[in-house]
């Protein structure tokens, strides 16, 4: 069984950056695709970003594009989302999710394992 720990979340201000940090646990020489989505207070979760086991397949919700990026680092079990120029509507719980497959989805039901969520608040 694979636990995930997201961190880095916080508060930041409009235009700043932040890069949140997803730790895998168990199951660690298993290859797994990565995703990140959030969840904003009265929405529904939406996906963010996600990347394959090889780092080579990254896909990115509009919202992300030129904004976010998505990496990993295999050898620390480890996936990052760069974020920059951020505004008030990025402000949202950001979970990290993994699969079981290589692969990295776009959609919630894809992945098999979630953190717990990091807060993320972007002031005006």
């Amino acid at each position: 069984q694979a636990q995930l720990v997201e961190s880095g979340g916080g508060l930041v201000q409009a235009g700043g950056s932040l890069r949140l940090s997803c730790a895998r646990s168990g199951r660690t020489f298993s290859p797994f695709g990565a995703g990140w989505f959030r969840q904003a207070p009265g929405k529904e979760r939406e996906f963010v970003a996600s990347i394959s086991w090889s780092g080579t397949m990254r896909s990115y919700a509009d919202s992300a594009k030129g904004r976010f990026t998505i990496s990993r680092d295999n050898a620390k079990n480890t996936v990052y989302l760069q974020m920059n120029s951020l505004n008030p509507a990025d402000t949202a719980v950001y979970y990290c999710a993994a699969s079981d497959s290589g692969l990295g989805f776009t959609t919630a039901g894809s992945y098999a394992y979630w953190g717990q969520g990091t807060q993320v608040t972007v002031s005006s």
